[in-house]
């Protein structure tokens, strides 16, 4: 049953003799490797999402039989977008979308494409990124600067990758994760190849194998540390988000002393940066590192401990809005361990009003349902009418 989970031993005993079972996420992988229902385990059972039908996403999903057949790998029932597998795919590239353009002009469309994911503008980013991806490649074999055009290119990749994550498709990610590690390898820029390792971690985290990610996170890592005082906000922010990573795959694998470790190496590396605002080259701060400090110790139980950490932080401005909802999503989830789904309710229409299409991804929307699931007595109507709006009746 550990090796399943991706956990310690200990922490199935501590299970067995009911605790730590006020973690949803947690309920819904035992439920997962149990074959049972989840409703067997109080939460809402994992039916097909209720989406309203929609013509053009019909006609997408026709499009493209390879990019099609690549998508399907991924579950549970990932969105469409054959536009961006097939932009991903080796092979014969499409037409370029525009006249061949400058270094510069590049730079700044690779720029934008972060500047969509940290404001959470999925469906935006979804269209941008195909034809990025295609002029990117396709300037990669007459640019002068082949370097630089190829570091662009890996961060189109690295975002195609963080977007099918956030989409819940990671058998899609996948095959973003191995085009952003192989133009990492191009030419062996280090730090072009730490970000690509990140994105690895977070899929096989996603696929139940934290302790490799750990081990992976901690070798590239220790190419890279030291001399902080010397380095670049770039270098620092590579680092510094390979180590949150590191402390997220760690605590999935329920190991308190390497996240703990991960956590104190990421806040010495923020003492050096300041890069808390959107539109930053990567969103590494003080700010982020207890953002992360808070979600492992959700992902221990410890929702006090989570909640006492997040609310100094819910009185202060965060200027990047999926860092924004990210507080209070996890700040949600810390709530329904406590039983307090009033609060939780709350907190996720805040999220929302930080970043609406963030609350729609699918892990956001299973933590609603199973919240409203467990509202039997339908005391907050509200949560109810919520979990609805999103498509995800309990």
């Amino acid at each position: 049953m550990a090796a399943e989970l991706g956990y310690h031993q200990s922490k199935i005993s501590r299970l067995e003799g009911g605790r730590g079972t006020d973690d949803i996420r947690v309920l819904r992988e035992v439920a997962r490797v149990l074959r049972i229902q989840p409703a067997r385990l109080g939460l809402a059972d994992a039916g097909p999402e209720a989406e309203p039908h929609d013509p053009e996403t019909d006609d997408m999903r026709r499009r493209t039989f390879l990019a099609a057949g690549v998508t399907a790998l991924a579950a549970p029932v990932p969105a469409a977008h054959p536009a961006l597998v097939q932009a991903l795919l080796p092979g014969v590239l499409a037409a370029p979308t525009t006249e061949p353009a400058s270094t510069d002009r590049l730079r700044l469309r690779a720029t934008s494409i972060r500047r969509l994911l940290t404001t959470c503008d999925y469906a935006e980013l979804e269209r941008t990124l195909p034809s990025l991806i295609t002029d990117l490649r396709h300037a990669l074999g007459s640019s002068s600067q082949p370097e630089e055009v190829s570091r662009f290119l890996a961060t189109a990749y690295q975002t195609s990758a963080s977007l099918f994550l956030k989409q819940g498709d990671a058998g899609t990610a996948w095959l973003a994760v191995g085009r952003a590690m192989a133009e990492a390898e191009r030419f062996g820029d280090p730090l072009v190849l730490a970000a690509s390792v990140r994105l690895h971690a977070h899929v096989l985290v996603r696929e139940k194998h934290p302790g490799q990610a750990v081990t992976l996170i901690r070798h590239t890592a220790s190419q890279l540390t030291g001399s902080y005082d010397r380095r670049s906000p770039h270098h620092l922010a590579v680092l510094g988000l390979l180590l949150l990573r590191g402390a997220t795959a760690a605590s999935r694998a329920d190991d308190r002393a390497a996240t703990g470790e991960l956590l104190a190496e990421a806040e010495e590396v923020a003492r050096y940066v300041a890069l808390d605002r959107p539109d930053a080259w990567a969103n590494f701060s003080p700010t982020n590192v207890t953002l992360h400090r808070i979600s492992a110790a959700v992902s221990f139980g410890d929702a006090g401990i989570a909640l006492d950490a997040a609310r100094p932080l819910m009185h202060r401005h965060i200027p990047v809005p999926e860092r924004r909802a990210a507080l209070w999503i996890e700040a949600a989830r810390a709530y329904a361990q406590q039983g307090r789904l009033a609060d939780g309710y709350q907190a996720l229409r805040i999220a929302e009003t930080c970043a609406a299409q963030d609350v729609r991804r699918p892990a956001v929307r299973e933590l609603v349902a199973d919240m409203a699931a467990r509202d039997r007595r339908r005391t907050l109507p509200e949560l109810h009418h919520f979990s609805r709006r999103l498509g995800v009746p309990a």
